[in-house]
């Protein structure tokens, strides 16, 4: 029995440290180095080759190392294989500090007055008067942070693939209801998952659908903008502004658009970082329910993708 780490794209020596040291009887292998395949029941994930799935005929688990699983091909995956996520209840608070956070420095007009200060310009103005905050994706991270929003005097609209009811938020659902919650919100907050369905649904429809003077800020995923559409929009004034913490492709070349857009606020994906201890503690108990025959923890509905 062997677990195969196949994270592409970040130096994995302390990981593979850490998982060593929690299962020392486990032997565990990082791709592409990963030895007689057919050992290999258990693979932690993220951005791994397609073609790798089908060859491992006794696969049993594939741990995404993130969030979310958009880093795994799971149309690509064995019905029978059990797929888990990463949830670390510290990034669900931090991904809502950081929306706050944006939230207010489009409200107090940061932005304006960081360029204002550039240029030695003494220029005034009151707050934006808006105060409606739209969020697309009402799963752990969109209730955490409606709920730091309203204790911050903002209200709160949620727009789900599917009716909810939460209370305190006035609630859209379903493709028909998009352009109407976006008509409301002031700002709209992308905290999505990654699907086949969600992909470009921040696109020129919902930049008409939302106010001249709204705001976008985007934190799920790259994939979910249409980054020409956005360029349009802000350039046309359909909407005023967007802080963007995720890209299409990361990090972000050195000739994009994006890079010098005055109506656009950039961080490198740096809004909700998971704790490197938590995910150990959480592969490695999977790693060993699986050993056993128990239930795994927080798994994927394969028919939705989250």
């Amino acid at each position: 029995m062997a677990l195969l780490v196949c994270v592409t794209g970040r130096d994995n020596s302390k990981l593979m440290a850490e998982l060593r040291a929690s299962l020392p009887d486990v032997d565990v292998r990082e791709w592409p180095d990963a030895g007689e395949l057919a050992e290999i029941e258990f693979v932690l994930a993220w951005n791994a080759p397609e073609s790798l799935w089908q060859q491992l005929p006794n696969l049993k688990v594939v741990q995404s190392f993130g969030a979310g699983v958009d880093g795994i091909a799971l149309s690509a995956l064995p019905a029978d294989v059990q797929v888990c996520r990463i949830v670390d209840p510290a990034l669900a608070d931090d991904m809502a500090q950081y929306v706050l956070g944006h939230v207010l420095a489009h409200k107090l007009r940061l932005g304006l007055y960081y360029r204002q200060q550039q240029q030695r310009l003494w220029r005034p103005k009151r707050a934006s008067a808006g105060n409606r905050v739209g969020i697309l994706g009402l799963g752990q991270l969109g209730q955490v942070a409606a709920t730091k929003l309203q204790r911050n005097g903002f209200e709160v609209l949620g727009w789900s693939r599917s009716e909810k009811a939460l209370e305190g938020i006035r609630q859209f659902w379903g493709q028909a209801q998009l352009s109407e919650f976006a008509s409301q919100c002031d700002y709209v907050v992308c905290l999505l998952p990654l699907t086949a369905q969600t992909h470009g649904i921040l696109n020129k429809a919902l930049f008409e659908a939302m106010p001249s003077h709204g705001a976008l800020i985007n934190v799920a995923r790259g994939a979910h903008l249409n980054e020409a559409d956005l360029l349009a929009a802000l350039d046309n004034e359909q909407i005023a502004a967007a802080t963007l913490d995720v890209f299409a492709a990361e990090p972000l070349a050195a000739d994009h658009a994006f890079w010098d857009h005055p109506k656009i606020t950039m961080t490198p994906h740096v809004a909700a970082l998971t704790s490197l201890k938590t995910a150990i503690a959480q592969i490695v108990a999977n790693m060993q329910a699986m050993q056993k025959g128990l239930p795994l923890s927080h798994c994927v509905d394969l028919q939705v993708g989250y």
